[in-house]
Protein backbone atom coordinates (compact mmCIF):
# COMPACT_ATOMS: atom_id res chain seq x y z
CA UNK A 1 0.00 0.00 0.00
CA UNK A 2 1.56 3.53 -0.95
CA UNK A 3 1.28 6.41 1.12
CA UNK A 4 -1.27 8.23 -0.30
CA UNK A 5 -3.48 4.63 0.35
CA UNK A 6 -2.32 4.58 3.82
CA UNK A 7 -3.26 7.94 4.41
CA UNK A 8 -6.38 8.21 3.06
CA UNK A 9 -7.87 4.96 4.79
CA UNK A 10 -6.43 6.37 7.94
CA UNK A 11 -8.57 9.90 7.46
CA UNK A 12 -11.29 7.90 6.69
CA UNK A 13 -11.25 5.17 9.44
CA UNK A 14 -10.27 8.55 12.03
CA UNK A 15 -13.60 10.29 10.47
CA UNK A 16 -15.92 7.07 11.39
CA UNK A 17 -14.41 7.06 14.98
CA UNK A 18 -15.44 10.50 15.42
CA UNK A 19 -19.40 9.45 14.91
CA UNK A 20 -19.20 10.97 11.05
CA UNK A 21 -21.51 9.22 8.91
CA UNK A 22 -19.40 9.24 5.57
CA UNK A 23 -16.42 10.75 4.24
CA UNK A 24 -15.31 11.76 0.74
CA UNK A 25 -11.77 13.13 -0.50
CA UNK A 26 -11.81 15.10 -3.44
CA UNK A 27 -8.79 17.08 -5.25
CA UNK A 28 -8.43 20.82 -4.34
CA UNK A 29 -9.28 22.70 -7.67
CA UNK A 30 -11.25 24.97 -9.09
CA UNK A 31 -15.08 24.31 -9.25
CA UNK A 32 -15.30 24.25 -12.58
CA UNK A 33 -19.12 23.26 -13.12
CA UNK A 34 -20.13 25.36 -10.25
CA UNK A 35 -18.79 28.59 -11.39
CA UNK A 36 -21.35 29.48 -14.06
CA UNK A 37 -24.50 28.38 -11.46
CA UNK A 38 -23.23 30.11 -8.58
CA UNK A 39 -22.97 33.57 -11.17
CA UNK A 40 -26.52 33.32 -12.42
CA UNK A 41 -28.11 32.27 -9.41
CA UNK A 42 -26.30 35.69 -7.85
CA UNK A 43 -27.27 37.49 -11.05
CA UNK A 44 -30.97 36.68 -10.64
CA UNK A 45 -30.81 38.07 -6.92
CA UNK A 46 -31.62 34.48 -6.01
CA UNK A 47 -29.58 34.87 -2.65
CA UNK A 48 -31.98 37.83 -1.67
CA UNK A 49 -30.39 39.73 1.64
CA UNK A 50 -27.93 37.20 1.87
CA UNK A 51 -25.26 39.61 0.51
CA UNK A 52 -22.50 37.65 2.24
CA UNK A 53 -23.05 34.90 -0.71
CA UNK A 54 -21.65 37.81 -3.40
CA UNK A 55 -18.21 38.45 -1.53
CA UNK A 56 -15.32 35.68 -2.06
CA UNK A 57 -16.46 34.60 -5.61
CA UNK A 58 -13.20 33.47 -6.37
CA UNK A 59 -12.24 31.32 -2.89
CA UNK A 60 -15.75 29.46 -2.97
CA UNK A 61 -14.80 28.14 -6.20
CA UNK A 62 -11.22 27.45 -5.76
CA UNK A 63 -10.33 26.21 -2.11
CA UNK A 64 -6.37 26.79 -3.18
CA UNK A 65 -6.91 30.09 -3.00
CA UNK A 66 -8.62 29.53 0.78
CA UNK A 67 -6.08 27.70 2.43
CA UNK A 68 -2.58 27.96 0.85
CA UNK A 69 -1.01 24.76 -0.73
CA UNK A 70 -3.78 22.91 -0.50
CA UNK A 71 -4.28 19.62 -2.31
CA UNK A 72 -7.28 17.97 -0.76
CA UNK A 73 -10.85 18.64 0.23
CA UNK A 74 -12.07 16.02 3.10
CA UNK A 75 -15.58 16.09 3.23
CA UNK A 76 -17.52 15.03 5.67
CA UNK A 77 -21.35 14.04 6.75
CA UNK A 78 -22.53 14.24 10.43
CA UNK A 79 -26.33 12.75 10.99
CA UNK A 80 -28.54 14.62 13.01
CA UNK A 81 -32.33 12.99 11.84
CA UNK A 82 -33.93 12.85 15.53
CA UNK A 83 -35.87 9.87 17.20
CA UNK A 84 -38.58 11.88 18.58
CA UNK A 85 -40.31 14.95 17.01
CA UNK A 86 -42.41 18.26 18.04
CA UNK A 87 -45.80 18.24 19.58
CA UNK A 88 -48.40 18.39 16.47
CA UNK A 89 -49.88 21.07 18.15
CA UNK A 90 -46.98 23.15 17.64
CA UNK A 91 -45.19 25.84 15.45
CA UNK A 92 -42.68 23.65 13.33
CA UNK A 93 -38.53 24.26 14.10
CA UNK A 94 -36.31 22.65 11.37
CA UNK A 95 -35.17 19.41 12.88
CA UNK A 96 -31.54 20.10 12.57
CA UNK A 97 -32.43 23.25 15.29
CA UNK A 98 -33.17 20.09 18.20
CA UNK A 99 -29.99 20.24 20.09
CA UNK A 100 -26.78 21.89 20.53
CA UNK A 101 -25.70 23.77 17.68
CA UNK A 102 -23.81 22.16 15.29
CA UNK A 103 -21.24 24.60 14.46
CA UNK A 104 -19.83 23.84 17.69
CA UNK A 105 -20.19 19.83 17.62
CA UNK A 106 -18.86 19.98 14.21
CA UNK A 107 -15.67 22.27 14.74
CA UNK A 108 -14.83 20.09 17.55
CA UNK A 109 -14.83 16.83 16.18
CA UNK A 110 -12.84 18.37 13.03
CA UNK A 111 -10.30 19.93 15.22
CA UNK A 112 -9.54 16.49 16.67
CA UNK A 113 -9.84 14.75 13.10
CA UNK A 114 -7.28 17.20 12.01
CA UNK A 115 -4.85 16.79 15.11
CA UNK A 116 -4.98 12.92 14.93
CA UNK A 117 -4.07 13.26 11.17
CA UNK A 118 -0.88 15.65 12.29
CA UNK A 119 -0.13 12.79 15.23
CA UNK A 120 -0.29 9.97 12.95
CA UNK A 121 0.87 11.70 9.75
CA UNK A 122 3.10 14.18 10.82
CA UNK A 123 2.50 18.33 9.40
CA UNK A 124 0.31 18.36 7.55
CA UNK A 125 -1.31 21.85 7.52
CA UNK A 126 -4.76 22.80 6.73
CA UNK A 127 -8.53 24.31 8.22
CA UNK A 128 -11.81 23.34 9.45
CA UNK A 129 -14.60 24.39 7.66
CA UNK A 130 -18.65 24.09 9.35
CA UNK A 131 -20.91 26.17 6.31
CA UNK A 132 -19.40 29.60 7.82
CA UNK A 133 -16.72 30.35 5.25
CA UNK A 134 -16.90 30.59 1.89
CA UNK A 135 -16.81 27.06 0.70
CA UNK A 136 -19.76 25.27 -1.68
CA UNK A 137 -19.93 22.35 0.87
CA UNK A 138 -22.28 20.23 -1.55
CA UNK A 139 -20.68 20.87 -4.24
CA UNK A 140 -17.61 19.34 -2.66
CA UNK A 141 -19.16 16.56 -0.87
CA UNK A 142 -21.50 15.29 -4.32
CA UNK A 143 -17.82 15.54 -6.15
CA UNK A 144 -16.29 13.51 -3.32
CA UNK A 145 -19.08 10.79 -3.92
CA UNK A 146 -20.54 11.32 -0.83
CA UNK A 147 -24.47 11.98 -2.70
CA UNK A 148 -25.97 13.75 -5.44
CA UNK A 149 -27.26 17.23 -5.94
CA UNK A 150 -30.83 16.43 -5.46
CA UNK A 151 -33.67 18.59 -7.11
CA UNK A 152 -34.26 20.78 -3.61
CA UNK A 153 -30.23 21.34 -4.07
CA UNK A 154 -29.64 19.32 -0.96
CA UNK A 155 -27.24 16.63 -1.20
CA UNK A 156 -29.23 13.36 -1.16
CA UNK A 157 -27.87 9.39 -0.41
CA UNK A 158 -29.39 6.20 -1.17
CA UNK A 159 -28.88 4.89 2.00
CA UNK A 160 -29.86 7.90 4.71
CA UNK A 161 -31.91 10.40 2.57
CA UNK A 162 -30.30 14.08 3.36
CA UNK A 163 -30.85 14.80 6.94
CA UNK A 164 -27.09 15.18 7.72
CA UNK A 165 -24.20 18.44 8.32
CA UNK A 166 -21.59 19.21 5.89
CA UNK A 167 -18.54 20.05 7.07
CA UNK A 168 -14.72 20.31 5.54
CA UNK A 169 -11.37 20.27 6.05
CA UNK A 170 -8.89 21.48 3.23
CA UNK A 171 -5.41 19.95 3.78
CA UNK A 172 -1.82 20.40 1.85
CA UNK A 173 -1.58 16.14 1.96
CA UNK A 174 -2.43 14.50 -1.67
CA UNK A 175 -4.68 11.57 -0.91
CA UNK A 176 -7.46 9.19 -3.29
CA UNK A 177 -9.83 10.94 -4.78
CA UNK A 178 -13.18 9.76 -4.80
CA UNK A 179 -15.24 9.96 -7.66
CA UNK A 180 -19.11 11.40 -7.91
CA UNK A 181 -21.94 9.33 -8.03
CA UNK A 182 -25.02 9.11 -10.31
CA UNK A 183 -28.55 11.24 -9.59
CA UNK A 184 -31.14 8.88 -8.63
CA UNK A 185 -33.75 11.62 -7.91
CA UNK A 186 -35.46 10.33 -11.76
CA UNK A 187 -38.72 11.47 -12.66
CA UNK A 188 -39.33 12.46 -9.13
CA UNK A 189 -40.89 15.93 -8.06
CA UNK A 190 -42.07 15.31 -4.95
CA UNK A 191 -40.04 18.27 -3.24
CA UNK A 192 -40.80 20.65 -5.92
CA UNK A 193 -44.53 20.16 -5.98
CA UNK A 194 -44.55 20.42 -1.66
CA UNK A 195 -42.47 23.40 -1.87
CA UNK A 196 -45.24 25.86 -0.19
CA UNK A 197 -43.68 29.11 -1.57
CA UNK A 198 -42.69 27.60 -4.67
CA UNK A 199 -38.90 28.36 -3.72
CA UNK A 200 -37.85 25.41 -6.16
CA UNK A 201 -38.20 27.28 -9.51
CA UNK A 202 -37.01 24.24 -11.68
CA UNK A 203 -35.27 20.96 -10.78
CA UNK A 204 -31.78 22.10 -8.81
CA UNK A 205 -32.28 25.41 -8.42
CA UNK A 206 -34.03 27.16 -5.58
CA UNK A 207 -34.83 30.84 -5.07
CA UNK A 208 -33.22 31.24 -1.72
CA UNK A 209 -35.23 34.85 -1.45
CA UNK A 210 -38.38 32.59 -1.69
CA UNK A 211 -37.10 29.80 0.85
CA UNK A 212 -39.33 29.69 4.02
CA UNK A 213 -35.71 29.09 5.99
CA UNK A 214 -34.87 32.64 4.86
CA UNK A 215 -37.66 34.52 5.97
CA UNK A 216 -37.29 32.50 9.36
CA UNK A 217 -33.54 33.20 9.83
CA UNK A 218 -31.51 35.49 7.09
CA UNK A 219 -34.00 38.20 6.53
CA UNK A 220 -33.86 41.12 9.37
CA UNK A 221 -36.76 42.66 7.54
CA UNK A 222 -40.15 41.81 7.67
CA UNK A 223 -41.88 38.69 6.46
CA UNK A 224 -43.27 39.88 2.84
CA UNK A 225 -46.96 39.61 3.77
CA UNK A 226 -47.29 37.89 0.08
CA UNK A 227 -46.53 35.08 2.27
CA UNK A 228 -48.96 35.17 4.61
CA UNK A 229 -50.29 32.22 4.46
CA UNK A 230 -47.83 29.64 2.70
CA UNK A 231 -45.03 29.20 5.90
CA UNK A 232 -47.06 26.04 6.37
CA UNK A 233 -46.36 27.03 10.48
CA UNK A 234 -42.54 27.42 10.01
CA UNK A 235 -41.48 29.61 13.02
CA UNK A 236 -37.71 28.54 12.35
CA UNK A 237 -36.50 26.77 9.23
CA UNK A 238 -38.54 24.66 6.95
CA UNK A 239 -37.89 20.96 6.19
CA UNK A 240 -40.65 19.86 4.24
CA UNK A 241 -38.47 19.24 1.07
CA UNK A 242 -36.57 16.59 2.79
CA UNK A 243 -39.81 15.51 4.60
CA UNK A 244 -41.39 14.66 1.62
CA UNK A 245 -38.49 13.12 -0.45
CA UNK A 246 -38.81 9.09 -0.79
CA UNK A 247 -34.89 8.55 0.28
CA UNK A 248 -35.66 9.95 3.36
CA UNK A 249 -37.52 6.50 4.12
CA UNK A 250 -34.40 5.91 5.08
CA UNK A 251 -32.93 8.11 7.59
CA UNK A 252 -31.74 6.72 10.53
CA UNK A 253 -31.67 8.39 14.21
CA UNK A 254 -28.51 10.08 15.45
CA UNK A 255 -26.71 8.91 18.50
CA UNK A 256 -25.13 12.35 18.73
CA UNK A 257 -25.74 13.54 22.57
CA UNK A 258 -25.14 17.53 21.89
CA UNK A 259 -27.78 16.99 19.41
CA UNK A 260 -30.61 15.78 21.60
CA UNK A 261 -33.31 18.31 22.05
CA UNK A 262 -33.91 20.09 25.66
CA UNK A 263 -36.53 18.22 27.58
CA UNK A 264 -39.15 20.74 27.26
CA UNK A 265 -39.39 21.36 23.39
CA UNK A 266 -40.60 19.04 21.82
CA UNK A 267 -43.34 19.00 24.17
CA UNK A 268 -44.31 22.59 23.80
CA UNK A 269 -47.54 24.05 22.13
CA UNK A 270 -48.58 26.56 19.48
CA UNK A 271 -50.00 28.62 22.95
CA UNK A 272 -46.80 28.05 24.71
CA UNK A 273 -44.74 29.57 22.17
CA UNK A 274 -47.02 32.53 22.21
CA UNK A 275 -46.39 33.07 25.44
CA UNK A 276 -43.01 32.42 25.40
CA UNK A 277 -40.81 34.42 27.39
CA UNK A 278 -36.59 35.45 27.09
CA UNK A 279 -35.77 33.28 29.64
CA UNK A 280 -37.89 30.78 28.13
CA UNK A 281 -36.28 31.00 25.12
CA UNK A 282 -33.02 31.02 26.60
CA UNK A 283 -33.53 28.43 29.05
CA UNK A 284 -34.51 25.58 25.64
CA UNK A 285 -32.31 27.71 23.01
CA UNK A 286 -29.43 27.73 24.75
CA UNK A 287 -26.14 26.68 22.57
CA UNK A 288 -28.63 26.14 19.93
CA UNK A 289 -28.72 27.33 16.32
CA UNK A 290 -31.93 29.21 16.91
CA UNK A 291 -30.05 31.84 18.88
CA UNK A 292 -29.09 33.19 15.32
CA UNK A 293 -32.51 34.33 14.99
CA UNK A 294 -32.36 35.98 18.45
CA UNK A 295 -35.53 35.98 21.03
CA UNK A 296 -37.15 38.81 18.78
CA UNK A 297 -36.41 37.50 15.09
CA UNK A 298 -38.00 33.77 16.64
CA UNK A 299 -41.04 36.40 18.06
CA UNK A 300 -41.56 38.07 14.74
CA UNK A 301 -42.16 34.44 12.88
CA UNK A 302 -44.60 33.78 15.48
CA UNK A 303 -46.48 36.07 15.41
CA UNK A 304 -46.41 36.33 10.96
CA UNK A 305 -47.96 32.60 11.83
CA UNK A 306 -50.72 34.21 14.05
CA UNK A 307 -51.90 36.86 12.41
Amino acid sequence: MNNKSKYTELIKTGAKRLGFLSCGISKAEFLEEEAPRLEAWLNKSMHGEMRYMENYFDKRLDPTLLVEGSKSVVSLLLNYYPSEFQNEESYKLSKYAYGTDYHFVIKDKLKELLHFIKEEIGHVHGRAFVDSAPVLDKAWAAKSGLGWMGKHSNLLTQQVGSFYFIAELIIDLELEYDTPVTDHCGTCTACIDACPTKAITEPYVVDGSKCISYFTIELKENIPTEFKDQLDNWMFGCDVCQDVCPWNRFSKSHKEPLFYPHPELLDMTKKDWDEITEDTFKKVFNNSAVKRTKFSGLKRNIEFLKK
